[in-house]
């Protein structure tokens, strides 16, 4: 959520980068400042009040000391009134705030300033490509067709459990997705990161807290009988944990890490590009979450990047690096990089990771701030990133390392699968 100090002191650039992800800006702003505006006309006028009954019931006692019984019983009449005009103005304040901040919870992030304009992911920036495409024979398949090949997973089945977008992982299939949570989490705490095995149903604090709601509402996976909704990431819940809490400078960097299951009802996906695991509506992820000082956040951002690098460095896969534009930025990121690895049987870019500064959207939602040296306290900055969701990644290495004899192993992962081949 965006600070009202902030968007005061900095309008026009705060509307310059929001009209990067194609939206009316200078309106959102504008609500936002009248909002504001009356906010703080009601609150001076509360005040006005509140100062005007005290200064009266400080002259009733004198009065009626002095035997002044009319002027006194005037007084108290006058009190009662003001009284009855500062319980309205309380009650007008309220709701005056409540809809300043729900106007608020309505605008996205401001996007950082290297983020390039654009309006799709057609207009994201290819920052650096990495590795060899690998060119395969004649007669490969792609991943569904490899999975009934081989016996990997099964999306009918999945249906028949449950619906479209559940795939039943089994046999090596199953070891493999396990072999890569493990693989990934043992990488994350190798690199420092804390791991954390955390609820995936959150409730609505929650979901507000990192940006999920109001705007990801229609795409998650409610529970109306209790009020809660299933993750659409990791990054939800473990971020949450530090809502409401003051840390003090010494606890930078926090570090996290966590494996769960993810959920998302991907309302009106559908085509070629989402068959097989390209898009589901539940999946594995491993994410990696930190929370750190405002000085040191992109230094950070760019640590977070190198990190997944290395991971798809180590499963040998061709990835590439996008700058997201404005509009294709999520809601709550000020700077994302997407990292995608190639498939080679369906010949395309698939994302796999997404790594978001989101400076202090979140922790303005959250009150997650610190404490410095003189005690004065200021909002946190926090990051996370995708290390890394399973899915595509599954695609990636089937399709890329299919053989006649089957699918080979990344060195990697062998130690995690404890075979070499998938066959």
């Amino acid at each position: 959520m965006l600070a009202i100090p902030h968007i005061k002191e900095n309008t026009t650039e705060v509307i310059e980068r929001l009209t990067k992800r194609g939206i009316p800006a200078a309106d959102l702003i504008n609500q936002v400042m009248s909002a504001d505006e009356k906010r703080r006309s009601i609150q001076q006028e509360s005040d006005n009040a509140a100062a005007e009954m005290n200064s009266i019931s400080k002259e009733i006692g004198k009065l009626f000391s002095s035997g002044q019984t009319e002027a006194a019983n005037e007084a108290k009449a006058k009190t009662a009134v003001l009284k009855e005009k500062a319980k309205q103005l309380n009650e007008q304040l309220q709701t005056a705030e409540k809809e300043m901040r729900e106007l608020l919870l309505t605008i996205p992030n401001v996007p950082h300033s290297s983020v390039p304009k654009g309006v799709s992911e057609e207009d994201n920036k290819i920052e650096k490509e990495v590795g060899e495409k690998p060119v395969l024979p004649e007669g490969t398949l792609p991943h569904w067709e490899l999975a009934k090949k081989y016996n990997i997973f099964d999306l009918e089945l999945g249906v028949k459990v449950t619906g479209a977008g559940f795939p039943v992982f089994r046999g090596k299939g199953a070891k493999l997705q396990r072999a890569l949570i493990n693989f990934f989490l043992e990488e994350g705490i190798k690199a420092g990161y804390e791991e954390i095995t955390s609820p995936i149903m959150i409730n609505e604090a929650s979901g507000r807290g990192t940006g999920s709601l109001p705007d990801k509402e229609g795409q998650m996976y409610y529970v109306p009988a209790d009020d809660l909704y299933l993750i659409p990431t990791a990054e939800v819940p473990i971020t949450n944990l530090y809502r409401d809490v003051i840390l003090k400078e010494a606890d930078f960097p926090i570090k996290m890490c966590g494996y769960t299951p993810c959920f998302r009802r991907e309302a009106g996906s559908y085509g070629a590009h989402v068959r097989g695991l390209n898009r589901l509506h539940q999946f594995d992820k491993v994410e990696i979450v930190q929370i750190t000082h405002p000085e040191k956040s992109y230094e950070t951002h760019q640590e977070m990047v190198a990190y997944v690098e290395t991971l798809l460095q180590k499963l040998e896969l061709p990835y590439r690096i996008l700058n997201l534009c404005g509009g294709d930025l999520t809601f709550a990121s000020a700077l994302t990089f997407d990292l995608e690895v190639w498939s080679a049987a369906q010949k395309r870019w698939l994302e796999v990771s997404s790594v978001s500064n989101f400076e202090t959207f979140q922790s303005n939602r959250m009150k997650l701030r610190y404490s410095d040296a003189n005690k004065k306290k200021h909002l946190a900055h926090t990051l996370n990133g995708s290390a890394i969701a399973l899915p595509r990644i599954v695609a990636s290495l089937l399709e890329n390392n299919q053989t006649p004899a089957g699918i080979k192993i990344p060195e990697a992962l062998q130690g995690y699968t404890g075979f070499a081949v998938l066959d």
